[in-house]
């Protein structure tokens, strides 16, 4: 083996051993486990309920301003903790990139208000 090559010979075997495992937690379902479907296993499942309707029918709006929400907060706190922490280091300059952050995630946020998207009735 190349010299140079050396260094990655224990992620070759992590990527080996890795392999193995996957397929040893796989195979053995696909063998073992009984195939036996009727038409209660291969109906789609809705809630309890039977399926009705089509399912490529138009969502509420609402829906996906909620996912838009979500998005707002989750990015909002991913970067506010490291922002904190390391605020010190990084002084006026970081200050004010976050304030311009926050005001972009604000205007997303308004932007839902005015839509209702935090109104379910």
């Amino acid at each position: 083996m190349a010299p140079f090559l050396g260094g990655y010979f224990p992620i070759l075997v992590f990527i080996g051993i890795s392999a193995v495992i996957a397929l040893g937690m796989m195979l053995p379902p696909l063998v073992i486990a009984p195939r036996k479907p009727d038409a209660e296993k291969l109906s789609p499942y809705e809630c309890g309920f039977e399926p009705f309707g089509d399912a490529r029918r138009r969502f509420d709006v609402r829906f996906y301003l909620v996912a838009i929400l979500f998005i707002i907060f989750d990015l909002e706190v991913a970067f506010l903790f490291p922002w904190a922490v390391s605020l010190a280091k990084i002084g006026w300059f970081g200050f004010l990139s976050m304030m311009g952050f926050l005001a972009v995630l604000t205007v997303g946020f308004v932007y839902e208000w005015r839509k209702g998207a935090l109104e379910w009735e």
